[in-house]
C-alpha cells in the first residue's frame, strides 16, 4: 500500500501568532526575536520578508533592509499553547501524528483518509480549522513519504496545498536544485556541485559507488533522496520514541563554562522529565552546540546502562563538554537521550538512588500539576532570564528552585 503522508507547516508561525494576538500588527512588517540581548531574527512576517528580512539575520541588518520593521520579543508559552491546540486538530484525522517542531507536524493518513473524503479534503479541513480557531494560516504538503511531503509544503508556501502523487515525483525532482531537498544543507550541496551534481535528477542518476566513496555511509541515502525515496516513518508521540531531545537558542552568546553548565542542566531536566513522563529510558546522551557563526556539531556518549535520571544525563553531557575545546562563543545548546527502550520501573538497589528518583518524581509531579519549570534546580538560577524561542519550547518564568546533590 502506498503511503499518504502530510506535512503541516505553519506560515511564519511566531510572527503570525503575534499579529493575531495584537491586531495593530496585522499587515505590518514584524520580526520576532529572543529577549536578553539576542540580536537575531527568529521569524519574520511575510510583510518583512518582502524587504529581504530572513530568519537568523541580525537586527541591525534587518533594520537596514526594512527601516520601519517592528521588533517583537517572542513569548514561548503563547506558542506552546497554540501548538497544543494545533495538535488537537490533527488528531481528529489520524492517531499517527508526529510533532516535528513547534510549527511543523507530519501526519500519516494512509489508513484513515478514506473516512474524510480523501487527503486533499483533510488538508483543506485542517487549513480551515486552523484559520477559524487561531486566525493564522498553514501550508499542507501531501506525498508518498516524509521527504516529498516536506518538499510539497515548501513549494506551496504560503497558505497553500500541494499533493505530489507517486507518478509525479520524478518530474518534480528532475530539475530541482539538490539544496531544495530537506536534509541537504549548503555544504553537502557544494560538495555535490564539485562532482557536477546540481539537480535532484542528476543526484538520482549518480553512481552509488561514487557517492559512497565521497560521502561515506550517507552516500546511498543521498542517491535515494535524489530518487525521491525515504523510508523514515511518521513517529507518533504515543509510539516507540527513538530519541528525546530539547534545545534552546540562548538570550546572548555565552562563553563562561558555568553558564553553559547551567543551561545543560536545564535541558537535561527537560529531557529526563519527558522520558519519565512517557516511561522511557535511554542509553546514549548527545550534546549539540552551535557557535556564534552558526557552525553546529553534535557529540555523543554511551552509558553503561539505560536511564532517565536527570543527574546522570546532566553529568554525561558535561563529560562530553569536557572533551570539547570550544573555539567560539555558544549561541545554541541541545541535549538528547537516544537508544530508547521502555522503562520497566525497576526499583534502584541503592538507597541514595532510591531517594534521588523519589525526588525527581516529586519534581515531575509538581511541574505536571502547576506547569513546566515551576520547580527547577538551584544551579540553573543564573539563567532565570528568558531564553530564545526553542522547540519544544519553555520559558523559565516564575520558577522556584531546589538544590541538587
Amino acid at each position: 500500500m502506498t503511503k499518504i503522508i502530510m506535512c503541516i507547516d505553519m506560515d511564519a508561525f511566531f510572527a503570525s501568532v503575534e499579529q493575531q494576538d495584537r491586531p495593530y500588527l496585522k499587515g505590518r512588517p514584524i520580526a520576532v526575536t529572543g529577549s536578553g540581548g539576542r540580536t537575531v531574527i527568529t521569524t519574520a512576517s511575510y510583510e518583512a520578508r518582502a524587504f529581504g528580512v530572513k530568519t537568523g539575520m541580525n537586527v541591525y541588518e534587518a533594520k537596514r533592509l526594512c527601516p520601519h520593521l517592528i521588533f517583537v520579543i517572542g513569548n514561548n508559552e503563547k506558542y506552546i499553547r497554540t501548538c497544543k491546540g494545533l495538535v488537537s486538530i490533527y488528531n481528529q484525522f489520524t492517531p499517527d501524528v508526529e510533532v516535528y517542531s513547534i510549527d511543523e507536524a507530519f501526519l500519516d493518513v494512509t489508513t484513515t483518509h478514506h473516512l474524510f473524503k480523501g487527503p486533499e479534503a483533510i488538508g483543506q479541513d485542517i487549513k480551515r480549522q486552523v484559520k477559524e480557531r487561531f486566525g493564522i494560516t498553514c501550508t499542507v504538503g501531501i506525498a508518498p513519504n516524509i521527504l516529498i511531503a516536506k518538499l510539497a509544503s515548501s513549494i506551496a508556501k504560503p497558505d497553500g496545498l500541494r499533493w505530489i502523487r507517486p507518478e509525479d515525483v520524478e518530474g518534480v525532482l528532475k530539475d530541482l536544485p539538490v539544496a531544495k531537498l530537506w536534509g541537504i544543507g549548503q555544504k553537502i550541496a557544494e560538495r555535490l556541485e564539485r562532482l557536477g551534481i546540481r539537480t535532484c535528477g542528476e543526484l538520482g542518476r549518480a553512481s552509488v559507488s561514487l557517492l559512497r566513496y565521497r560521502f561515506g555511509i550517507i552516500g546511498e541515502a543521498l542517491k535515494a533522496m535524489g530518487l525521491g525515496m525515504c523510508e523514515r516513518p511518521v513517529i507518533a508521540e504515543e509510539g516507540q520514541a527513538k530519541s528525546i531531545g530539547h534545545s534552546t537558542t540562548l538570550p546572548a552568546d555565552i562563553w563562561e563554562r558555568s553558564e553553559i553548565d547551567a543551561y545543560i542542566l536545564k535541558l537535561s531536566e527537560m529531557v529526563g522529565g519527558r522520558a519519565r513522563r512517557h516511561s522511557y529510558i535511554g542509553r546514549r546522551v548527545s550534546l549539540t552546540l552551535r557557535y556564534s557563526d552558526f557552525e553546529t556539531f553534535t557529540r555523543q556518549a554511551t552509558l553503561s546502562r539505560s536511564t532517565n535520571d536527570t543527574h546522570i544525563i546532566y553529568k554525561s553531557a558535561l563529560m562530553i563538554l569536557n572533551r570539547i575545546r570550544l573555539k567560539k562563543k555558544i549561541r545554541l545548546i541541545g541535549v538528547c537521550l537516544s537508544s530508547i527502550i521502555d522503562d520497566c520501573n525497576q526499583m534502584p538497589l541503592l538507597k541514595s538512588e532510591q531517594r534521588r528518583m523519589a525526588l525527581l518524581h516529586a519534581v515531575d509531579a509538581i511541574n505536571d500539576k502547576y506547569g513546566d519549570s515551576k520547580l527547577a534546580w538551584a544551579s540553573y538560577s543564573m539563567t532565570e532570564q528568558e531564553a530564545g524561542v526553542i522547540s519544544p519550547a519553555w520559558r523559565p518564568s516564575g520558577v522556584r528552585y531546589v538544590e541538587m546533590d
